[in-house]
């Protein structure tokens, strides 16, 4: 089903970070190197944090899914069903403020997951809002979405201000 990797791309982070950031499926480079947000939407992750004045040392990342898809496709309900252990898991053993999906499939299962199914709506109309429960969830768009929408640069770095006050 998979080429040959050299391993799954766990997540890279602090155990003890206040943010979890959770992403989709690892890209060709983090397939590689098994870290994950390392290929041009990690470089912009990590351009975003510094706006924001986050390290990337003090927050955890991760994907829903440990595997590259097949040509980069997005993950399917059956993948991200065998893999929703890990990352539940791994959002236990953090135990985090908040947890910002990134991008609409991830946002998708930690709303489903925490208990904000009632109110996920397009990626568009909710990047950026904060969802308190017994979680804090706060979707954000991919990265990626800047590197094929200059414009939206912008728009990702305000919704990242939101985060300086978890992390103060």
């Amino acid at each position: 089903m998979y080429k040959k990797r050299k391993a799954p791309v766990i997540g890279q982070g602090s155990l003890k970070a206040r943010i979890v950031f959770v992403g989709e499926a690892p890209g060709v480079k983090e397939e590689a190197s098994s870290v994950p947000f390392c290929g041009r939407s990690g470089k912009f992750l990590d351009e975003l944090l510094f706006s924001a004045k986050i390290n990337r040392e003090d927050v955890y990342i991760c994907n829903i899914i440990k595997c590259r898809p097949p040509e980069n496709r997005d993950p399917s309900e059956k993948e991200i069903k065998a893999c929703s252990c890990y990352i539940e898991k791994q959002i236990e053993l953090i135990k985090p403020k908040v947890i910002c999906p990134l991008g609409r499939l991830s946002m998708k299962f930690v709303m489903e997951k925490f208990g904000f199914e009632d109110s996920i709506e397009v990626i568009g109309k909710i990047h950026g809002k904060v969802f308190k429960g017994k979680e804090t969830v706060i979707p954000f768009y991919h990265p990626a979405v800047a590197l094929y929408n200059p414009k939206m640069k912008d728009v990702l770095k305000k919704d990242f201000k939101i985060l300086k006050k978890y992390v103060d």
